[in-house]
């Protein structure tokens, strides 16, 4: 055996790659393309504005006092909405006249090069000026740009899926299928979701909001597609960043075996979420070498490699013994190596097909390439790797990417963004500041956070402790599991992961966290309701599911002062995990502990804020004021209602539970989460007390059993119905004064 393997290895090594007539066909394919793309472009007549619907807006002009009612408004008047009454600037949108005649991805088919790049370039303007006038993604947007006009041009969508992770490479997309016209009401209520979502439009087929999903859906599509007999491409573009997540590795790794049809386009913009690079400063990002053409040849090949993959196999499968595995990855690797230089070993060992570097920026390789894969029936999965620019088009924000990946409005001509700095400190501000002082006074304290350090407000911690902090990437699950082994070695670990964002780590947080009581500490952001990033963002679920693990402290803060004492109580805990949620936004302007420096808490205990006779208010969280509110109106028509923060949804105190059922008519319990959260502790421990068995009323107020879209953050709760007035509308309601009731909810 050793010697029929050692003649095996040297035949390996020295047996071409191409036989002299392989070579040939090589040179000949390569002739055949170029000539077949220059014929092409020449052929291709330009007629794209002659069965065109009539623009959707024109370009802007300065208009005359009796033309402000037109629906396209001068820039000049939203600048003067939008900007700082300090700092006003003027700008005119320039024409986009191509862009004008293009309504749907069809109208984009039979445009030449010329007009592709022109286009290009309009829906670039358009972009800048969207975000402009509503805030948003503005350097991901532009940096996709070429690559979308290529994918519209060369794909028949919507019958062809194009799916697209996360929303922030999806202004152009938007743009090119039919929403142009609801740019501007970009995340607003009622308006264009920020997201993909399937139920908006035909052109989504698939909704994303959190990062790394798409590979994974686009698969299972594929491979319905087949099971149905369709032929349709299925094309998933999916960010750098988003690469970050094991998800994306599981779904390439099944793409493999499954050897379904299916595109992926790695967007390389060289930049995670939150300006975490993608590669390190000795690791530049990769320059675009691979020439279109050689690509064409190489795919051309591949059509065999299939084949020729099944007949290495059936020679494998006569091999025995320790050595056939070995044999099998040579047989392999020589398959795939016969259509040209080998390009990521990565890829190639998950089985797809690897095409890059492409320069993400040059619409003729771009067509060339997608053309090449689309045009062979049976490619199997094939990852092209496009590397594009942050901002692209755009100096000002190509010089400084991350700060213009998510922001606010700003001047077009300088680049300055118009941020309003707020007197009151953000709850992210004061729990960061609050860890600061924590872990100056012990250097056991660390924080891990999965690819937004600065969302979830650890961008100074990091500067003044960049050995204590740990940016993981997109991988929650690692990123809970990796605190739990530090908190293993007596580090007291800060978790901070959005509420939402924490789903994705569960199992992790139930087998590696609580189930060993590790003293791993959550901090969960952006919890309840989230404003213009909608139900995808929402922190609607943390209370449930983190409230019904039985070793898991778990509390809400009503303001930035208890936010700052929940992470001292914290971080004193070092017997079994905790977490404590607080909403995104600015604090309330309450008085701070001195220097941020919290005291703990003490456990399962929460505090009357007002005393009053006839009804109790418990709250659970930042609702807490809305239940200060309700009392406002409520003692304004003469009922007397108690207002207390729980604090602690687990452990729960049931000494103040109690008093406010036995001293009241009746408890009304509210929170800014679903069903199955606090208020369900709440009854829970009332039953079994028998607290239920008197003629006590209690009624509890949670978010409603549906997703809420975009929307202000008070035109959101007003949907939820967890306003100060809809609050003491209840009351009234119970009290048996519906007449009050409604007037209050008119």
């Amino acid at each position: 055996m050793a010697t029929t393997l050692s003649n095996f290895n040297s035949w390996m090594h020295s047996a071409p790659t191409f036989s002299e007539s392989a070579a040939l066909d090589q040179h000949r394919l390569r002739f055949e393309a170029g000539h077949a793309f220059d014929g092409l472009r020449k052929a291709t007549p330009n007629t794209h504005r002659q069965h065109f619907h009539r623009p959707l807006y024109k370009p802007t002009r300065r208009l005359t006092n009796a033309s402000k009612g037109c629906r396209s408004r001068p820039l000049k008047a939203v600048h003067e909405e939008l900007a700082p009454a300090h700092d006003q600037y003027f700008a005119e949108k320039p024409p986009t006249p191509l862009l004008d005649t293009v309504n749907l991805p069809v109208h984009v088919k039979n445009l030449n090069l010329k007009d592709l790049q022109q286009l290009a370039d309009e829906v670039r303007t358009e972009i800048k000026f969207s975000v402009l006038r509503t805030g948003g993604h503005l350097g991901s947007g532009l940096g996709v740009v070429d690559l979308t006009v290529a994918l519209h041009h060369v794909f028949n969508a919507p019958e062809d899926h194009i799916l697209w992770d996360a929303e922030h490479q999806t202004y152009p997309h938007k743009i090119l299928t039919g929403r142009r016209n609801k740019m501007f009401t970009m995340s607003k209520n009622s308006g264009l979701a920020g997201f993909t979502k399937r139920a908006k439009s035909d052109y989504d087929p698939f909704g994303a909001g959190h990062g790394s999903t798409i590979i994974s859906a686009g698969l299972g599509m594929a491979v319905a597609r087949d099971l149905e007999g369709r032929s349709n491409s299925v094309v998933a573009v999916i960010g750098d960043g988003a690469m970050t997540a094991g998800q994306v590795y599981e779904a390439i790794n099944n793409a493999g075996y499954l050897d379904s049809n299916l595109i992926i386009i790695l967007n390389d913009h060289n930049q995670v979420i939150d300006s975490l690079p993608t590669t390190t400063p000795a690791e530049p990002a990769p320059t675009p070498l691979i020439c279109p053409l050689m690509l064409w040849m190489d795919l051309e090949f591949s059509q065999k490699l299939p084949k020729s993959k099944e007949a290495l196999k059936n020679v494998t499968n006569l091999t025995t013994g320790s050595y056939s595995h070995q044999i099998a990855a040579k047989m392999d690797e020589l398959a795939r190596a016969i259509g040209g230089e080998l390009r990521s070993t990565l890829f190639k060992e998950l089985g797809v097909y690897y095409i890059g570097p492409v320069d993400g920026h040059n619409l003729e390789d771009l067509i060339t390439v997608l053309r090449s894969v689309k045009s062979i029936p049976a490619h199997g999965p094939v990852l092209i790797h496009v590397v594009t620019k942050k901002g692209h088009g755009y100096s000002h924000a190509e010089r400084v990417a991350d700060k213009y990946h998510d922001m606010e409005h700003f001047d077009p001509a300088t680049g300055k963004q118009h941020k309003t700095k707020p007197e009151i400190l953000s709850y992210t501000q004061c729990f960061e500041n609050a860890l600061i002082v924590e872990a100056e006074a012990d250097s056991n304290i660390v924080a891990i956070h999965a690819a937004m350090g600065g969302e979830t407000g650890l961008h100074h911690f990091e500067k003044k402790f960049p050995e204590r902090t740990f940016g993981v990437g997109i991988a929650e699950q690692h990123a809970v599991t990796f605190a739990a082994g530090l908190a293993t070695e007596g580090l007291r670990p800060f978790c901070a992961i959005s509420s939402s964002l924490l789903q994705r780590g569960y199992d992790q947080v139930v087998h590696d966290v609580d189930l060993q009581k590790l003293p791993v500490r959550f901090a969960m952001d952006s919890a309840g309701l989230v404003g213009a990033d909608g139900p995808t963002h929402c922190g609607a679920f943390d209370v449930t599911y983190m409230a019904c693990l039985p070793n898991m402290v778990v509390m809400a803060a009503a303001d930035e002062a208890e936010l700052i004492h929940m992470v001292a109580t914290s971080a004193a805990i070092e017997d079994r995990p905790s977490c404590f949620r607080f909403p995104r936004g600015n604090g309330l302007g309450v008085p701070l502990p001195l220097n941020f420096k919290g005291t703990p808490l003490e456990i399962g205990k929460g505090r009357v804020l007002i005393e009053g006779t006839r009804v109790a208010i418990l709250g659970y969280g930042s609702v807490v004021q809305n239940c200060s509110a309700a009392h406002s109106i409520l003692a304004s028509l003469g009922v007397s209602a108690t207002v207390a923060d729980a604090r602690f949804c687990k452990p729960l105190d049931g000494e103040l539970i109690t008093r406010l059922a036995k001293e009241h008519k009746l408890l009304i319990t509210v929170e800014e989460g679903s069903v199955g959260g606090f208020s369900a502790h709440v009854a829970h421990f009332l039953a079994v007390q028998g607290l239920l068995d008197s003629k006590l009323q209690w009624r509890p107020m949670v978010l409603p059993d549906r997703y809420i879209d975009q929307g202000s953050p008070n035109e959101q709760i007003e949907e939820a119905r967890l306003s100060g007035k809809h609050i003491a509308a209840m009351v009234l309601d119970c009290l048996g004064l519906s007449r009050e009731a409604a007037l209050l909810q008119a």
